[in-house]
């Protein structure tokens, strides 16, 4: 169910305790001269909608601005400071929790956003408000993605171009494929950017010219339905987990009492 397309009577009856959102969050940012700008938000509401449609969870309006300051430099790239997303984030997770809904899946779809979505869990966890969880989606289906693709990367590069052929095709620049590939960073090992066990570099550009890492050529309509629908059936499952367990099971164990 997508809450934003009900009425507040019909939401009135279906809300309570023990409900499950899932929130569909990503970015507008460069994702090289092959993907639009809108990609990862794009994947997020798509899993997000998918899952939601196939189980009890409801589904809120999409985040379409993440942490993105390292594609800066490619233009049109949107991004808001991690201070900002984080209040922002657990606003929103508060008014969902006000209406009872305590049980809350960040569907994720950009890696800038990870470990400040987990910090927004632990303080709605530690002030028992909502139980969130940080769920990125290629994370739920390691071993697949790198079953389907000889050449992965860690952006715009085959799993995120198979899922953009999945959802938005007509978005994909089939004609730049090629040049994502030869213009970015192939293999991450050929990066000269760790020096003597340090990172060296702050931003996309430092190691990929157009943006893109991976070779997003080894994509077919085949391997992007199968990658979807992988991932989809795991994220029915962590929001149906999530929707079976008891209230106490999810919120922080008492206090350790010293032994007598």
């Amino acid at each position: 169910m997508y809450l934003a397309n009900h009425t507040w009577p019909e939401l009135g009856d279906a809300l309570s305790e023990g409900s499950v959102a899932l929130v569909p969050l990503g970015s507008t940012e460069q994702h090289g001269p092959h993907l639009p700008l809108a990609t990862d938000h794009l994947i997020a509401e798509a899993l997000a909608t998918a899952a939601a449609d196939r189980s009890d969870a409801f589904r809120t309006p999409t985040i379409n601005v993440g942490v993105s300051p390292h594609h800066r430099q490619f233009p049109g790239t949107m991004w808001v400071d991690p201070p900002e997303f984080r209040d922002y984030v657990e606003s929103f997770s508060r008014n969902l929790a006000y209406h009872g809904i305590d049980r809350v899946v960040f569907v994720n779809a950009h890696g800038g956003n990870v470990q400040h979505l987990r910090e927004v869990g632990r303080r709605l966890h530690e002030d028992e408000v909502a139980y969130a969880v940080e769920w990125m989606w290629d994370e739920s289906i390691p071993e697949l993605v790198d079953d389907l693709f000889e050449r992965n990367g860690p952006h715009a590069g085959p799993k995120e171009t198979a899922m953009i052929t999945h959802v938005a095709p007509d978005l994909v620049r089939e004609d730049r494929l090629e040049d994502a590939r030869d213009g970015g960073l192939v293999d991450l090992d050929d990066a000269d950017t760790t020096v003597h066990g340090a990172r060296t570099f702050y931003d996309a550009v430092d190691n990929s010219a157009n943006g893109a890492f991976g070779d997003p050529t080894d994509v077919t309509p085949e391997k992007s339905e199968r990658l979807f629908e992988a991932a989809a059936d795991q994220l029915v499952q962590l929001a149906e987990w999530i929707g079976e367990r008891d209230r106490d099971e999810l919120f922080p164990e008492p206090r350790v009492e010293r032994e007598a």
